[in-house]
């Protein structure tokens, strides 16, 4: 089985591209639709030799018989290309699932800022599923609907050309009115899905803040707002299921006219003996075998509309710029310069044009030690964590980690050597050893009670009733800030990082923990580079360096004693640190 079908190289998707790696599948499901149909249309050949053949008094057991085998079979080998063509379309849907999950975890975070995960979450489930339909069938359905339709055709012209051109002519008058009904299928599918998306999106938003959705007493606004996204997308599917039922009801009285009127201008042609009784049935019974290729086509035509929205908003994603891992052909180490743990060479970067967070930045981290990035909201800690991460590039400027230009390093290699610990940790469904171990997957026993030792989680670990395969619950619901915060520092610590990224780690700590998580850092720090992002002054105090940050720059350089004397706004913002400090 083909899961994951090639992909072009803008990552667009068209119908070719969705049925690549499934053509023998759906060759064979055609295949045997295509045997069904001709089964069917040997029947009424079959019903015209018996009427002959009762009229002359000839024997009928044997034409019976093969009737009824010819019935049979048809029905068997239409239940097979069924199964044949819906295991096709799944496989197709996971196909895409597949290469929409793969686009979605890589997309750069520029990209990743622009959407909701909920209608990203969306375009993966409930658009990818429509385009089982635009498979199954438009795809299918077209193909055996024109041959079935251009075999009965061949017969209905062989039997009485006549009446084919009056069942031609009012076959073309219903097709005519079909052409402003699929433009309008279209649009009505795209913008269902639209808003299907902005509801998954709406309830992402008020799923993941429920506490405090429920605390503001905010469950009927969202509930209304939520609701007139679904109102939207009802309306856009009532449009879809209207314009569909208008399809099949055109179709029908195509066909259901051309049986009326053969059956008016052949009974005519019978009492004048222009044509045989014979003729005329095996000819109606043509007409209602016609309705099936017919509908076939409509049916097809319809699927296609409806699911090229779908289509459009998966290739809106599969065409977005994701992270490569290739490096640029930069060198790799600077000649002449000693190797930091970490350093940024006047840089410059914003996340909207013309307005930069960091203006001309420098900073040095060295192999070893404790530095604490100091200053006021918006100052750019975070962002420099970013850009260490290489979630995004500098727009000016050089970053290089362990000497080397972070752009000649693949993207798993430079974040191999870090370590992130996020102010809001995340913690994933699972067990606690899984969140533990999410970074380092082969971590032994030992190591992972060295960092369950280091980060104080001995008391949770035994509190739990499963210890470490003790589930957690839904974004660790079930756990405090601040053990939330120790899981995430122990995850960090278990990858064995070259340089640890903190953000306000002590944040969410009580006094006790805080004091033992002050120790693990200056045991990490003996051994890697620690840079810490500090709102706290417990944190500043303890650092072996302490990097002052204003308006996206570097203001002043030191420890705590000398800034408190060389920094005016370094005593500006100790002094705001200190007076909680000193409240009961």
């Amino acid at each position: 089985m083909t899961a994951d079908p090639a992909r072009p190289a803008d990552g667009r998707l068209g119908l070719l591209d969705l049925i690549r790696g499934h053509r023998r599948r759906i060759a064979l499901a055609v295949a045997l639709t295509l045997t069904g149909s001709a089964l069917g249309l040997a029947q009424p050949l079959l019903v015209r030799h018996l009427v002959e053949a009762s009229g002359a008094g000839r024997p009928l057991t044997v034409v019976v018989l093969l009737l009824v085998a010819l019935f049979a079979a048809q029905a068997l080998v239409q239940a097979v290309a069924g199964f044949v063509l819906a295991r096709a379309g799944e496989e197709i849907v996971l196909g895409i699932r597949l290469n929409l999950v793969h686009r979605l975890l890589r997309l750069t975070m520029p990209v990743h800022d622009r959407y909701r995960v909920g209608d990203l979450i969306s375009r993966a489930g409930t658009d990818s599923f429509a385009l089982r339909r635009l498979v199954a069938d438009g795809c299918t359905d077209a193909v055996a609907g024109v041959i079935g339709l251009g075999g009965a055709v061949a017969v209905l012209i062989w039997l009485d050309p006549l009446l084919f051109l009056v069942v031609a002519v009012l076959v073309a008058a219903g097709l005519s009115t079909l052409v402003p009904m699929m433009r309008g299928m279209r649009q009505a599918s795209l913008g269902g899905q639209q808003a299907t998306g902005e509801m998954a999106g709406d309830l992402d938003r008020a799923l993941s803040s429920l506490r405090t959705v429920r605390a503001s007493r905010a469950e009927q606004r969202e509930t209304e707002r939520i609701g007139a996204q679904a109102r939207t997308a009802y309306a856009h599917g009532v449009r879809t299921a209207r314009l569909s039922a208008a399809v099949g009801v055109a179709s029908h009285l195509a066909v259901d006219g051309s049986f009326l009127v053969v059956l008016l201008v052949g009974g005519v042609r019978v009492t004048t003996g222009e044509s045989s009784l014979a003729d005329l049935v095996a000819f109606l019974l043509y007409i209602t075998y016609l309705a099936v290729p017919i509908s076939s086509v409509f049916q097809a035509i319809s699927a296609i509309q409806e699911s090229r929205g779908a289509l459009e908003r998966v290739n809106e994603i599969l065409a977005l710029p994701g992270e490569t891992d290739e490096p640029a052909p930069l060198a790799r180490r600077p000649a002449g310069q000693s190797a930091a743990a970490l350093e940024f060479r006047d840089v410059w970067f914003g996340y909207d044009p013309g307005q930069p967070v960091l203006r001309g930045l420098t900073l040095r981290v060295p192999e070893r030690g404790h530095i604490a990035l100091v200053g006021g909201s918006g100052a750019g800690k975070s962002t420099i964590f970013a850009l260490a991460e290489r979630f995004y590039e500098p727009e000016i400027g050089q970053i290089l980690l362990g000497g080397m230009d972070v752009r000649a390093m693949r993207r798993s290699e430079c974040r191999a050597r870090i370590g992130l610990v996020e102010q809001h940790s995340p913690i994933f469904h699972g067990t606690l050893r899984e969140n533990l171990t999410y970074g380092a997957p082969g971590a032994s026993p030992a190591e992972i009670a060295r960092v369950v030792e280091l980060t104080n989680l001995d008391d949770l670990v035994k509190r739990l009733p499963g210890g470490l395969d003790s589930q957690l619950g839904e974004r660790g619901v079930r756990l405090s800030g601040g053990q939330r915060q120790r899981i995430a520092v122990a995850r960090a610590l278990l990858a064995r990082p070259v340089l640890l990224l903190l953000d306000e780690p002590t944040a969410h700590l009580d006094p006790v923990n805080e004091a033992a998580l002050r120790r693990a850092i200056e045991q990490v720090s003996r051994d890697c580079a620690l840079l810490v992002a500090a709102h706290r002054f417990s944190t500043v105090r303890d650092a072996d360096q302490i990097v002052v940050l204003d308006g996206g720059r570097v203001v002043a350089v030191g420890d705590h004693e000398d800034l408190l004397v060389s920094s005016p706004y370094y005593r500006r913002l100790a002094a705001e640190w200190m007076v909680p400090a000193r409240e009961p």
